[in-house]
């Protein structure tokens, strides 16, 4: 039987790896992936803490969470393909141009 100190480590480490990608990347597509890797690391720390009480209810909010990620990646991807056929390019600088 694994610890749960090592899932939750884990966790941990996974999800500074998203909140860095976050944070230096420009490319939109690698901001979705680093979130989306920020909420597998909850994901998991929740079914760890899960499994440690003993409670089902971890399991079922890891599955609504992974049910709206799957559905905010579909509008994210949708709505950068739509501005690359637009720009031919792909920077969250020029994104941010598109306020006004």
């Amino acid at each position: 039987m694994v610890p749960e100190t090592y899932y939750t480590m884990l966790s941990a480490i996974l999800f500074s790896i998203g909140v860095v990608g976050v944070l230096v990347r420009r490319n939109p597509l690698v901001i979705f992936m680093s979130i989306e890797l920020m909420l597998n690391a909850a994901n998991l720390a929740l079914v760890a803490f899960g499994a440690r009480f003993g409670a089902a209810d971890a399991q079922v909010l890891v599955f609504f969470v992974m049910t709206v990620a799957a559905a905010e990646v579909a509008v994210g991807l949708a709505i950068i393909v739509a501005i690359f056929r637009l720009r031919r390019r792909l920077s969250v600088d020029d994104l941010s141009l598109m306020r006004w």
